[in-house]
């Protein structure tokens, strides 16, 4: 079991992504912004951040440079409803080569991504 946070503005879309990441047997701590979230580390250590690229407040790739810059052994996902292959290179560059998935996606996907990154 993996503690994650899941940082998304979409309100339904971060509770099925909840229940989903939950069923598979990890413990997520959500919020519904970045700056909500750069609060939320403090509550770390976590396993893996995945984080919505564009949100309120801090976006997701500033969300994830100080997440890392804090927790270095942090695994990073990106999901967005944007262009992912424009954003592919920034976000392996703060990521460590995390992984980035394009909305919509299929929960059982996401999963599989999850379990993949943390292995890695």
């Amino acid at each position: 079991m993996a503690r994650i946070l899941l940082a998304e503005d979409d309100d339904s879309l971060r509770r099925f992504l909840v229940r989903g990441l939950e069923a598979a047997g990890h413990d997520v701590v959500d919020v519904r912004d970045g700056i909500t979230a750069v609060a939320a580390l403090e509550a770390g250590p976590y396993d893996l951040l995945i984080a919505d690229i564009v949100m309120p407040g801090t976006d997701g790739i500033e969300l994830a440079r100080q997440a890392t810059g804090e927790m270095p052994a942090l695994k990073v996902m990106f999901i967005t409803g944007f262009a992912a292959v424009a954003l592919k290179a920034q976000c392996m560059a703060v990521s460590k080569g995390g992984k980035v998935l394009s909305k919509p996606f299929h929960l059982k996907d996401l999963v599989e991504e999850v379990e993949t990154a943390l292995a890695a």
